[in-house]
């Protein structure tokens, strides 16, 4: 899969299961390019596929995995989204 080029927001907030807008399609379309086999619908809408995806990641990132996208989790996200290799 090519790498997305993510230009939804450069807001941070932080985002759990119910979330949604611009800053949770940001994180999706990170997931999409930090995760392998990962392939995320962008809509905005922070459900079980994207909580499950966060959850990956923050185990693959060796950081808090509570499938809540806080400072931490955006931190990694945008290293790993914008890096050649995935994460996981």
């Amino acid at each position: 899969m090519a790498t997305e080029i993510c230009t939804h927001t450069n807001l941070r907030p932080t985002l759990k299961v119910g979330s949604e807008g611009p800053a949770v399609k940001q994180a999706q379309c990170y997931l999409n390019n930090s995760l392998s086999q990962t392939e995320l619908t962008v809509d905005g809408k922070f459900g079980p596929l994207t909580e499950t995806a966060t959850r990956r990641f923050q185990e693959c990132a060796r950081i808090t995995v509570d499938g809540v996208i806080g400072a931490q989790t955006w931190s990694h996200l945008t290293f790993f989204a914008n890096s050649p290799e995935f994460a996981c």
